[in-house]
């Protein structure tokens, strides 16, 4: 094991880069904060590099540390406090090779994010994918970056579970309906159906859209379909996390 005690070491300076979206690109990793996420990363076999534990916690991870052969760098408090994302940090953290998904899935249950920018809503979108046993995601441009420290915490894991894939969704939605992926946009439009026509729906792919703008009108006049969810109370509109729930639980509904 190798240890540092000092912020200004080069290794350290290198790390702290991985904090930015712009560091994370160029070097092809992100930092993986916290107990259960370098757990879950460990038992999805995740490419992780390196995992960061501060002396003072390293008795007690040492169960965790024995489930994998990854280099352990020990740091000091203060070295950590450098690297760390979070207000309690827990005193350990991954280096993980960000894996890309080059091929593209053109069937099965999708929800597509057009630009979402709330690093929370992307986080549970993903979360709530994964648990509805949906096929994949696939994020638009402007959409928030995925391994952004908020994101990874609210996501709990899941991107190890379902694949996340970039799209540019002026191509990809097309291909998709060519392959027989029916296209469900989420918009306030005067052809919009409620969202129970989503009930059973198989080769789907729903598209929610920014928390401010929505679905933008290019992809809206892709839509095989455009969906709405009844609004019963005083409230404007629904959490682009909370609707995108809804949408992919309907789907899973049997119809009678």
């Amino acid at each position: 094991m190798e240890s540092i005690s000092s912020p200004k070491n080069e290794k350290i300076k290198e790390l702290v880069k991985l904090q930015t979206a712009k560091g994370r690109k160029k070097a092809g990793m992100y930092l993986l904060e916290g107990e259960h996420l370098v757990e879950e990363a460990i038992k999805e076999r995740a490419q992780i590099k390196l995992i960061v534990v501060t002396s003072n916690r390293l008795e007690d991870y040492k169960n965790l540390l024995a489930q994998t052969d990854v280099q352990v760098l020990v740091v000091s408090q203060d070295v950590f406090h450098k690297l760390s994302m979070t207000e309690t940090a827990q005193g350990i953290l991954a280096v993980v090779e960000i894996v890309k998904q080059e091929i593209l899935p053109h069937k099965g249950r999708f929800i597509v994010l057009d630009a979402v920018q709330d690093p929370g809503n992307l986080g549970t979108i993903v979360r709530t994918a994964d648990a509805a046993g949906f096929d994949a995601v696939v994020l638009g441009t402007g959409t928030v970056d995925l391994y952004n420290d908020k994101v990874l915490r609210s996501m709990q894991g899941s991107h190890f579970h379902i694949p996340v894939f970039q799209a540019n969704l002026q191509e990809y939605l097309p291909i998709l309906k060519e392959k027989g992926v029916q296209v469900a946009v989420t918009a306030l439009h005067r052809d919009s159906k409620d969202y129970s026509v989503l009930q059973g729906a198989t080769d789907v792919a729903i598209v929610v859209g920014n928390e401010g703008q929505g679905v933008s009108d290019d992809v809206i006049d892709l839509a095989d379909v455009v969906v709405t969810i009844p609004i019963f109370g005083k409230a404007e509109s629904l959490n682009v996390s909370i609707a995108s729930a809804l949408l992919m639980y309907k789907t899973k509904e049997t119809k009678e």
